[in-house]
């Protein structure tokens, strides 16, 4: 079953840069909108089948992660990810998503850190959780030739972290919702869990996105810059023009050609537009999920969209 819906929102800790690109199934063939504010998230499911003139599942990606390193995990006492969101904000787990002040702070039950800059390593982390560096790496997030390394999921300084994107992004989105989503790829294949449930939960990475559509590295460019964004226009107008089941409203051409704008949320907005071109080609077969059949994975580490296994 093809989805009626497919989103994929590029998210931040900051609501005003949380921007969505929605696709529409209009009898087989999917429209893509303009850009749009992600806006309150506790109607964000709702307000999204709302827009389905089917009876299709949503389909819905975020650029957060959504799963636990296998080393962490095990140490849990929980038998998988699902289970342990069963738990969170409960007995022990109530500080979980609290990030730790201070080095003495971090534990299994309060992993996230630092709050604030200032004396703080990454070294204390992994010493506190008595973790290898390399071992707090979901294996999906480790380095590989030729594409991009995504973030430690516990460490939260800098403008590339993803611990708090993860904290409100669950808090948010996952655990008020847990029963009523599959959530990929712990629940089974995303073509099984496309016919089971009518709101199917992914994990993606734009940095992933740009190559699976054809946006090269070279010449260099920068998806902050407006400029850099309108380099690469041509790449997401061939994608376009290449899918005969695809159209795009204007005002979705329109700000392709110039670069998602001016402002802050140009490369928020240009993010998950790639981001959502990335998952149709998925959706339409052609490019694999990608999900090894690991138990590590499907039982706790999660996966990225669409990124190639090892």
């Amino acid at each position: 079953m093809q989805p009626s819906v497919i989103a994929h929102c590029d998210w931040s800790i900051d609501a005003r840069k949380r921007w969505m690109a929605v696709a529409l199934n209009r009898a087989g063939r999917f429209e893509l909108m303009a850009p749009e504010p992600v806006g309150e998230t506790s109607s964000l499911i709702e307000r999204l089948q709302a827009r389905a003139l089917g009876d299709g599942p949503l389909l819905l990606g975020f650029d957060f992660p959504i799963g636990l390193p296998h080393a962490y995990a095990q140490k849990t006492g929980l038998a998988s990810f699902r289970a342990f969101l069963d738990v969170l904000g409960t007995e022990i787990w109530t500080d979980w998503f609290r990030v730790a002040a201070s080095a003495g702070e971090i534990g299994l039950t309060r992993p996230f850190y630092p709050a604030r800059p200032g004396g703080t390593r990454r070294s204390q982390l992994f010493e506190a959780l008595a973790i290898e560096p390399v071992d707090l790496l979901r294996l999906c997030e480790r380095p590989a030739p030729g594409r991009q390394t995504p973030a430690l999921l516990f460490w939260t300084l800098g403008g590339n972290q993803v611990g708090k994107a993860a904290i409100t992004g669950w808090r948010e989105v996952i655990l008020p919702n847990r029963h009523r989503i599959g959530l990929w790829p712990f629940d089974g294949f995303l073509v099984d869990l496309l016919q089971r449930h009518a709101v199917v939960v992914t994990e993606t990475y734009p940095g992933d996105a740009y190559g699976q559509i054809g946006i090269p590295r070279r010449p260099v460019w920068s998806k902050r810059r407006q400029e850099g964004r309108i380099s690469v226009s041509g790449h997401l107008r061939r994608w376009l023009a290449g899918h005969d089941r695809i159209s795009a409203e204007t005002a979705l051409v329109d700000s392709i050609d110039a670069g998602f704008g001016v402002d802050a949320a140009g490369e928020d907005r240009f993010d998950c537009t790639v981001g959502l071109m990335a998952m149709i080609d998925i959706v339409f077969g052609l490019r694999g999920e990608g999900a090894p059949q690991d138990l590590s994975v499907t039982t706790w580490e999660g996966w990225i969209l669409g990124r190639p296994a090892f």
